[in-house]
């Protein structure tokens, strides 16, 4: 009877339940999460406003999902750009090796050279801020890593069996990268996404925190733990929502990547 894998169910689970309030909070919130309202300033949470409210009026509840949709957002899109751009790279580099690995690996040591939250924060001090800005950043940031991982499974699947008899059939360079060998090294990726996506939600909010990641405009995860600093003793719940958020989606996504390596073992 095969055991069963208690981490990835529990992952699963909670990023499940993380994942429909965040999608809840783009379609529906309780109050607007920009509406000032000074007479319900710093209120503690009841059953008008389950989260509090902040400095401003403003409903926790509501700015904690608008927030948690913005985080999602930047850091599913900074793996996707990171694992595709990372993962062509770490393909050609090495399947083919030669000057084609010489010339793209200088390209993604050079990257590599810079401490990556310092490169973000130079990349989105020149772009300015904003999600599409701050997910164009951290996507180049992510990309020398993703390379990296790519490009030793594929130099240890290109001398394998069964990509000597695919060239040996006619098969294309194409379908030889991402038919036959991309497949058959998933499971080693799937595992970098799930902590490229951990590393990502850290830094969207790392980013935000300081002020240069999503505009003080929209509501951010980062930013309002950042804004409720100076308030935890007196409004301890202005960062608790925002907080516990992180740590759960962290948690579960985290749960999800150490299920998936037991379950290779």
């Amino acid at each position: 009877m095969k055991k069963r894998n208690y981490f990835l169910s529990c992952g699963l689970a909670l990023s499940a339940l993380v994942f429909a309030f965040i999608v809840l909070g783009y379609f529906w919130t309780p109050c607007d999460p920009m509406k000032m309202d000074g007479s319900v300033r710093e209120c503690a949470p009841s059953l008008a406003h389950l989260m509090g409210t902040d400095k401003f009026g403003r409903d926790i509840l509501s700015r904690v999902m608008k927030g948690a949709g913005s985080t999602l957002f930047v850091a599913l899109g900074t793996v996707v750009l990171g694992t595709a751009a990372g993962t062509l790279v770490g393909a050609l580099t090495g399947y083919f090796g030669g000057w084609v690995d010489e010339v793209l690996m200088r390209v993604n040591d050079a990257l590599s050279a810079f401490p990556s939250f310092l490169l973000a924060l130079v990349l989105v001090s020149v772009l300015g801020p904003g999600r599409k800005h701050l997910l164009l950043a951290l996507g180049i940031v992510f990309i020398p890593s993703y390379a990296r991982i790519v490009r030793t499974e594929f130099k240890r699947a290109s001398v394998q069996n069964y990509v000597k008899s695919a060239r040996l059939m006619g098969a294309s360079t194409a379908r030889i990268l991402f038919v036959h060998i991309l497949p058959n090294i998933w499971p080693v990726l799937l595992s970098a996404l799930t902590i490229g996506f951990n590393n990502a939600v850290l830094a969207e909010a790392a980013m935000s925190y300081l002020g240069i990641g999503v505009s003080p405009d929209e509501a951010s995860l980062g930013y309002m733990l950042s804004d409720s600093q100076a308030y935890l003793a007196a409004t301890p719940w202005y960062a608790f929502g925002a907080g516990v958020v992180i740590i759960l989606l962290i948690l579960g996504v985290g749960l999800i990547g150490e299920g998936l390596q037991r379950r290779e073992l």
